[in-house]
C-alpha cells in the first residue's frame, strides 16, 4: 500500500486531527462546498436542527490535501470514520484532485449521499442564515460554526460566494 491522501473542504483544513507528511492546495472539480447537511447533534437537535458543510454535486470546491503515510492508514480511517460517517450522511469516494503545483492525486473525499434524510437540499443563502441563526447543538451554536468556517476560509485566502453570503446574512 502507497501514501494516501485526504480532501478537506470544511473544518478539516484547519483541524485534521492526524499527521500527514504534505499538505497542499487543492481543487476538487464536480462537487462544491455546501451547508447541506442537517446538524441533529452537534449545531443542531433533532427538532431544531442546525446545518454543517458537506460536498454536493455540481462547480468545484477549493480546499487541502493531505498526504498521509501508509504506516498509519488504518489509524487514520479509523479516526476519519469516526468523525465523518456517524450518522452515514457522507459517502467515501476516492475522487481525483488537482493540487496547486498541477499534479492530480486520488483522495479520499466525504461528499454528501442525497438520500440521506439529514440532506437539505438547494438551500437559498437567505434560509441557510435562517436555519443557522436560531440553531445550537452540543458543539455550541450553528452561528459559531459558520463564522469560524468564512473566517478560516480567509485566513487561508480561500473564497466561498454562497457561505460569505449566508455569513452576511447572520445577526450579530
Amino acid at each position: 500500500m502507497d501514501d494516501f491522501w485526504v480532501f478537506g473542504y470544511g473544518s478539516l483544513m484547519w483541524r485534521p486531527g492526524f499527521e500527514f507528511i504534505e499538505q497542499h492546495r487543492a481543487h476538487l472539480y464536480g462537487y462544491r462546498r455546501s451547508l447541506c447537511v442537517h446538524s441533529h447533534v452537534h449545531r443542531g437537535t433533532p427538532e431544531k436542527p442546525g446545518l454543517v458543510l458537506g460536498l454536493d454535486t455540481g462547480g468545484s470546491c477549493s480546499g487541502i490535501a493531505f498526504k498521509v503515510s501508509r504506516n498509519i492508514h488504518d489509524e487514520v480511517m479509523e479516526y476519519l470514520h469516526g468523525r465523518e460517517l456517524v450518522t452515514n450522511v457522507y459517502i467515501e469516494r476516492v475522487c481525483n484532485l488537482k493540487l496547486h503545483d498541477k499534479r492530480r492525486v486520488p483522495a479520499y473525499c466525504y461528499i454528501v449521499d442525497r438520500q440521506h434524510k439529514q440532506y437539505a437540499s438547494g438551500l437559498s443563502a437567505e434560509t441557510a442564515a435562517h436555519v443557522v441563526q436560531s440553531a445550537k447543538g452540543q458543539s455550541g451554536h450553528n452561528v459559531d460554526y459558520v463564522r469560524s468556517t468564512v473566517e478560516h476560509l480567509r485566513e487561508m485566502k480561500l473564497r466561498d460566494a454562497w457561505l460569505e453570503d449566508v455569513d452576511r446574512r447572520l445577526k450579530p
